[in-house]
């Protein structure tokens, strides 16, 4: 398993990589605009630390944040998510939004937070029972 980055949700673009670029002195790493899901994540790390990122997510909709919704998620490459989430489910870990493509799949810790879970490389032929899985609460 590998530390990919943690997200948090920002209201204001401009003003977070000010923020985090200009005041707190990260990187601009990469960019992603999605036009289709109306979002834009901007993945920033320290000088010369690529693998200890942060993702901004800036929803292009305003949406109000409640305590606790800004925070997104932790997220973590793992080699072979299907046996990954076999294993957490049968240690009784609910898998949320399950690896229906092969790619991506959320759990929950204990204390709420939520995991995103991404296949290594590319992903992986879909496959049961995770290809019809409906997601399960929210994650």
């Amino acid at each position: 398993m590998k530390y990919l980055h943690t997200m948090v949700r920002v209201t204001d673009i401009d003003a977070s990589l000010d923020f985090y670029c200009a005041k707190l002195g990260l990187e601009e790493v990469r960019r992603k605009d999605d036009e289709k899901g109306r979002y834009t994540l901007v993945f920033l790390a320290p000088p010369g630390q690529p693998e200890a990122q942060v993702e901004l997510t800036y929803n292009w909709d305003p949406e109000a944040y409640g305590e606790g919704r800004n925070f997104g998620h932790l997220a973590y490459e793992v080699d072979d998510i299907y046996a990954l989430c076999a294993k957490l489910q049968a240690g009784g870990v609910t898998i949320n939004r399950p690896p229906r493509d092969g790619r991506m799949a959320f759990v929950r810790s204990p204390d709420n937070i939520s995991i995103e879970l991404l296949q290594k490389g590319g992903a992986l032929e879909p496959a049961e029972p995770w290809a019809s899985m409906p997601n399960t609460g929210k994650w």
